[in-house]
């Protein structure tokens, strides 16, 4: 009998001992399971690094604000920044909300050109200088809606040929300007040999790329290299105010004429082609504006040279609330007036009448 007990005792140990062993070993499996999923994860993220933000894309209404933003490289263009640019400037081409863009340099410089901190003799091949749409960005384009330019600090070597890329230039008084690649062999392959002896003549444009000097903003106004002079730190700000004055017209005109300019300039070869170009380039959209355009003159708008309600301005819904509550309080306020006036024109009566009565 005490065998048999002893026995019984010894196999439930065992039992015991062996549910114990399983335990522990689904335990592990459970846990080398959940290690498992967990791993790809960390490993993805590990993987996927957030790429650097080389260029700042901000929209103010019908205006897309494009700014470089390398300040502690003065805003030098690299491949990556380069690449950033161009996408930047196809999404703005492509956005039908937005009519006018600003180009920029965060901090203190507009652009200070090509990084050739990144470059060795290793790699500096023709492929590099060859790219399609530019070697700082979109520089080999023509941008199909205007762009307006805000210059501060340097703007030199290919950061320059960006301006001239852009169709309006405001600089600041202290700003510079140069081709301050010439000091170090680096070509004008960004579309400056193009567009420079356009804007200011085929003398003054050989002065600047030839000898590689500095412009200041005086000197660039009166040459008509740039459009505007405005206080240090103002760029940016009068890029804008200026793009918006723009955007108020009707576009698809103004687009024809910009485009008709461009056109006369760089691919007519003769007047009369400049002139058939400006009718060529007129569609079914301009004349739809066109007949807007001349009920709103008979209508009394623009009127005097003024462009006033040539454009309804886009307001924000608690804009127009504070404006209605602001015309109640107004029309109430009219209202406690005249109700004050007649209050005293029949007091000014009373006395009138009472002294009649004393002298009778």
């Amino acid at each position: 009998m005490i065998r048999s007990l002893s026995n019984i005792v010894r196999n439930l140990g065992n039992q015991q001992h062996f549910l114990m062993r399983q335990l522990s070993l689904g335990r592990a499996l459970s846990a080398e399971k959940n290690e498992a999923k967990v791993a790809p994860v960390e490993e993805e993220k590990a993987e996927a690094p957030k790429e650097e933000k080389f260029v700042l894309v901000e929209k103010d209404g019908p205006i897309t604000l494009i700014g470089i933003n390398r300040p502690e490289h003065r805003n030098a263009v690299n491949d990556l920044t380069a690449e950033q640019l161009s996408k930047a400037f196809h999404d703005f081409e492509n956005d039908d909300t937005s009519s006018v863009g600003v180009l920029y340099g965060v901090g203190g410089s507009f652009c200070s050109g090509y990084d050739i901190n990144e470059l060795s003799s290793d790699n500096v091949e023709a492929n590099l200088l060859m790219k399609a749409e530019g070697t700082v960005g979109p520089t080999r384009d023509h941008l199909k809606k205007p762009v307006v330019c805000g210059i501060n600090g340097y703007c030199v070597a290919n950061g320059l040929e960006l301006a001239l890329m852009c169709d309006l230039r405001v600089m600041e008084e202290s700003a510079i300007l140069g081709f301050f690649n010439r000091r170090f062999g680096v070509p004008v392959i960004d579309g400056g040999t193009a567009r420079l002896p356009a804007m200011i003549g085929l003398s003054r444009a050989l002065d600047l790329i030839l000898t590689g000097r500095q412009v200041k903003a005086k000197e660039a106004f009166e040459m008509g290299l740039v459009n505007r002079i405005v206080a240090t730190g103002t760029s940016l700000g009068q890029a804008v105010q200026l793009a918006h004055s723009i955007t108020k017209f009707p576009q698809a005109a103004l687009n024809h004429d910009r485009r008709t300019i461009y056109a006369a300039v760089y691919d007519s070869q003769s007047f009369n082609n400049a002139i058939q170009n400006e009718i060529m380039y007129t569609s079914k959209e301009i004349m739809e504006e066109m007949k807007k355009g001349i009920e709103l003159f008979k209508s009394g708008v623009g009127r005097g040279g003024t462009s006033r309600g040539i454009k309804e301005k886009s307001m924000a819904d608690w804009e127009k609330e504070e404006i209605k509550i602001e015309l109640e309080l107004k029309e109430k306020a009219k209202e406690g007036d005249k109700k004050g006036a007649d209050d005293s024109d029949s007091d000014k009566d009373v006395p009138a009448k009472e002294s009649g009565q004393k002298k009778k």
